[in-house]
């Protein structure tokens, strides 16, 4: 049974973001382009989405730099250092949207790369945004437990592996809707001009930091809604007309290129309809089982894919009465671009180096997950 007078800290961040920030005017450079009337869908997609910088792990021929695996397994290495060992990590909790292969899992990989390691548990969790949340809920609760003295926890991301102007056809039909419906800018192509690569890693310890700022974990709430609606965003699959996924391995092999299997997709319409509505929804679930109120916070860090869904969850906690201040928000959506599971560790990272937070303050993260669905909230206190 845990013992819940026991306390987890978030003590050390370590980040690791490829080569340098790639512009607006220099993407191409490196993910190529796939038509000319792509640079149309660009210059509006990034007028709405806010980013003005990203990361590649790239060069500008569209030569891999760093694999997902490095990148993760860099900023692991970042944690460590004479009060901490890379033999002493009890624990290697990981979470990807982009996994290399679909075996070996992606956190042994990881474990794999780190050199001067040892034997250990590794857990590796797949999916969407929400992935890096899950690999910290792993984390938190072998810690709390009293299983784990040291576990880390780390998201990365490859994802311009999939945004290579060669692995797309030539889909522009949507591009003309774009100025009166921006949503469909999250296409297929059109999410090339907003994904971002790099790696966050967290260290997980049952006391706080001596000398720095650590973050006590008051607690963290994941719930999926796929048992409510159909899936929204999706790769490796077709979705076909009954709403429901047909995967890659269905299809014979000269239809995977075709019918374009493995690039990303969503469906416009259900996010538009349901991603604000649902995070909502599961906000307010929230509230009832914790006795929390959403005002009490002092930093809100949302995990946005665009600016576009700003003025929406602003709405939206307006419609709940709930009073959220621009002042409390922060996000790195502009500068990083949308790392997927990593953004969330990004955000709280660049926040606890900015040196704004005091201790005391209480900060709640917030990730939505459109692929079918999923959510994560988490309420940390600085101390």
């Amino acid at each position: 049974m845990i013992d819940m007078s026991n306390s987890v800290y978030i003590n050390r961040f370590s980040t690791f973001f490829p080569n340098e920030p790639v512009g607006n005017d220099e993407m191409e450079q490196y993910i190529g382009l796939v038509n000319e009337k792509s640079l149309l869908a660009k210059r509006l997609i990034l007028g709405k989405n806010g980013i003005t910088n990203r990361y590649y792990a790239l060069n500008r021929e569209g030569e891999a730099t760093h694999t997902n695996v490095q990148m993760a397994a860099n900023a692991v290495r970042g944690l460590t250092d004479e009060r901490l060992k890379l033999d002493q990590i009890d624990l290697l909790a990981c979470g990807t949207a982009s996994p290399e292969q679909l075996m070996p899992s992606h956190g042994v990989m990881v474990h794999g790369d780190l050199k001067g390691s040892r034997q250990t548990e590794v857990v590796s969790f797949a999916g969407s945004c929400c992935s890096g949340m899950h690999a910290l809920k792993y984390a938190y609760f072998s810690t709390l437990t009293g299983d784990t003295s040291n576990a880390v926890c780390v998201a990365s991301e490859r994802l311009s592996a999939w945004m290579t102007a060669r692995y797309f056809e030539k889909e522009s039909e949507l591009i003309n809707q774009l100025k009166k419906r921006p949503i469909l800018a999250f296409e297929k192509e059109f999410l090339r001009w907003m994904l971002s690569d790099g790696s966050v890693a967290v260290l997980l310890q049952d006391k706080p930091a001596e000398e720095t700022l650590s973050y006590r974990i008051e607690w963290i709430e994941l719930t999926s809604y796929a048992s409510e609606i159909e899936t929204c965003m999706y790769a490796g699959a077709e979705k076909n007309k009954n709403g429901g996924l047909e995967g890659w391995a269905s299809f014979p092999e000269a239809e995977w290129l075709n019918r374009s299997l493995f690039s990303l997709k969503q469906d416009t319409k259900l996010l538009d309809e349901n991603i604000i509505r649902f995070g909502g929804r599961f906000l307010q679930e929230i509230v009832k089982k914790r006795n929390f109120d959403p005002e009490s916070i002092d930093w809100y860090l949302p995990h946005l894919s665009s600016l576009y869904f700003e003025e929406k969850i602003e709405k939206e906690f307006a419609f709940y009465n709930y009073e959220m201040p621009k002042s409390k928000w922060f996000f790195n959506l502009p500068t990083i671009g949308n790392v997927a599971s990593v953004s969330p560790f990004a955000m709280l990272e660049e926040l606890n180096r900015s040196g704004r937070v005091k201790k005391g303050d209480r900060i709640l993260i917030m990730v939505p997950e459109s692929a079918r669905f999923s959510y994560a909230y988490a309420l940390l206190t600085a101390c």
